[in-house]
C-alpha cells in the first residue's frame, strides 16, 4: 500500500511520498523514505514491490551521477524521464521486470521549467501538471483538479498538498505518514509538513547558504588622483 503525489508551481515541483514499509496488513516502518534524489534539480518517488524500488532507486541514482561526472553537467528532467521510461519498458519485457511506479519531478536549468512525469511499470510516461499514485489517487486527484491552477505560488501549491494529505487521512483507512520534498532551480529541499510555515524555513535556509554580496570598494579621499592618459 502506497500514497504519493506531486504538483507543478510557477518555477518548481512538490512531491509528497508515504513513510510505510510493510507486507500485507503488518506495517514494519513508518520512517521509509521514499524520496530519491537523482540529481541537482531532480527527484523521484517510487512505490511497488519493497525490494524492486529500492533497487531501482538505486540504479537510476547511480546512472544519472554516472553521466553527470562524464559530461560535467546533468541529464536534463525531459531526458532523465524518457531514460527511466525506457528501462521500464525493457524490464517489463525481460525475465526480471521492475514492478515499480514512478513519480519524477525536476527543475530544468537551461528552461528554467519544471517538469513532472507518471510513470508506471509498464514503461509508461505522462508529463502534467499534477499526479498522484497508489490508494491515495483516489481521493487526491479531485482535491488537486479543484485547487490546482497553472503558475500557482508556493504557499498556495502547498496548501494543496495539505488538502491532499487530509484527504488521505480521513478517507483512506490507512494511516499514513508524509515526507516531501520541493525542487527549484537552487537543488532540492525536504520540507516539514508538520512545521507552521516550511517555506519560511525553507527561504531562510537558502539565503543561509547563499554567499553575501561583497561590499563595494569606495576609493578614499586622500588616494591620490589618476591622471589621464
Amino acid at each position: 500500500m502506497e500514497c504519493a503525489f506531486a504538483i507543478t508551481g510557477k518555477d518548481f515541483v512538490l512531491i509528497a511520498s508515504d513513510m510505510s514499509a510493510g507486507r500485507s496488513i503488518i506495517q514494519m516502518k513508518s520512517n521509509e523514505n521514499k524520496i530519491t534524489p537523482v540529481g541537482p534539480n531532480l527527484a523521484m518517488a517510487c512505490g511497488g514491490e519493497p525490494g524492486d524500488t529500492s533497487r531501482f532507486a538505486d540504479y537510476v541514482d547511480r546512472n544519472l551521477r554516472l553521466y553527470h561526472i562524464r559530461n560535467n553537467f546533468p541529464l536534463p528532467p525531459p531526458s532523465a524521464a524518457s531514460w527511466v521510461r525506457r528501462i521500464l519498458a525493457e524490464s517489463i519485457r525481460s525475465r526480471s521486470p521492475y514492478a515499480v511506479n514512478v513519480l519524477l519531478g525536476g527543475f530544468d536549468t537551461t528552461t528554467s521549467k519544471p517538469h513532472l512525469y507518471w510513470l508506471d511499470y509498464l514503461g509508461t510516461k505522462a508529463d502534467i501538471p499534477y499526479a498522484a499514485q497508489g490508494v491515495g489517487m483516489y481521493v487526491t486527484l479531485s482535491t488537486m483538479d479543484k485547487w490546482w491552477y497553472e503558475n500557482i505560488e508556493r504557499r498556495e501549491a502547498l496548501d494543496v498538498l495539505n488538502k491532499c494529505v487530509d484527504e488521505v487521512k480521513k478517507r483512506v483507512t490507512i494511516k499514513f505518514d508524509f515526507n516531501c520534498v520541493l525542487i527549484d532551480k537552487d537543488g532540492v529541499h525536504s520540507l516539514d509538513l508538520k512545521s507552521q510555515d516550511p517555506i519560511a524555513e525553507l527561504e531562510a535556509k537558502v539565503a543561509a547558504m547563499k554567499p553575501s554580496d561583497p561590499e563595494p570598494i569606495i576609493p578614499s579621499s586622500d588616494a591620490p588622483a589618476i591622471a589621464a592618459a
